[in-house]
């Protein structure tokens, strides 16, 4: 599939995203994040991708922010709006039932941060960092920021950060837990795929239940305790089951197929 503002590529079950505006820095205009949902959809539809990753193009950035230059003139009704499409596909995102890792290579600004959050695993450059500096601009994160990174270092570094813009290094990321791991840049693709590679010994409908189940946790008015009965049950029904316990007790490593 050939997009605009996205490299979409498909090697070893694996879809790679790449944000492609290296003269804005990967900034995130309304049309590039429509095709981030696009791209993602794609990925989720074929059946010979296993896991996706999102990054950006070049080394020094990831997402820098939003794509300022798209906010002049708009009305309360029409930011809502922005607001809301960017919100509906990086909930996409976290809730796809198939694993969607984020390779931060630079700057994770605004936008970018939010991106990186809302993907199910993050690792980052050792160039990396991480901020949501809208109140520079008069606003406040407009793609689920205020809650993601809320979720991910607590309320009160969260509130530091959007209320001082303040920015955040690789390793202060990895400390605060809103990265996995922090590697040299040359390294950062090589390392996400080690963890796909892991992932891929898994069965995929229980990884998907486990994305399901965790999210629940978060979900206002949704139940996680139940999320999790419900997704155990399903498992039940699977031939991966069937397979995986099979081969426990037979001393072997499983082959699963995704049934």
């Amino acid at each position: 599939m050939t997009f605009k503002n996205l490299l979409y590529t498909v090697e070893n079950r694996v879809a790679t995203i790449t944000i492609n505006r290296p003269d804005k820095l990967n900034a995130l205009n309304k049309e590039t994040v429509q095709e981030i949902g696009a791209a993602v959809q794609t990925g989720l539809a074929d059946q010979q991708v296993f896991a996706m990753v999102i990054t950006g193009s070049g080394s020094k950035s990831f997402v820098e922010g939003a794509d300022i230059t798209e906010f002049l003139g708009l009305s309360t009704e029409q930011g809502q709006a922005l607001a809301k499409a960017g919100h509906d596909v990086f909930k996409q995102i976290e809730t796809a039932s198939k694993p969607i890792i984020a390779a931060v290579n630079g700057f994770a600004l605004g936008g970018g941060c939010e991106l990186a959050m809302a993907c199910h695993l993050r690792y980052a450059s050792e160039n990396a960092r991480f901020g949501q500096p809208e109140v520079n601009l008069g606003l406040i994160a407009g793609y689920g920021g205020t809650q993601r990174l809320t979720q991910l270092v607590g309320k009160a570094k969260s509130m530091e950060m959007h209320l001082t813009a303040d920015t955040l290094t690789a390793q202060q990321a990895l400390e605060l837990g809103l990265v996995n791991g922090v590697v040299p840049q040359e390294q950062l693709i090589p390392k996400v795929h080690e963890v796909i590679e892991k992932m891929k010994t898994k069965a995929p409908l229980a990884l998907a239940g486990v994305i399901a189940s965790i999210n629940a946790y978060y979900e206002p008015g949704a139940n996680g305790f139940e999320t999790e009965l419900v997704e155990f049950g399903r498992c039940f029904n699977t031939q991966d089951l069937k397979e995986g316990t099979a081969a426990f007790l037979e001393k072997r490593k499983p082959n699963f197929t995704g049934n």
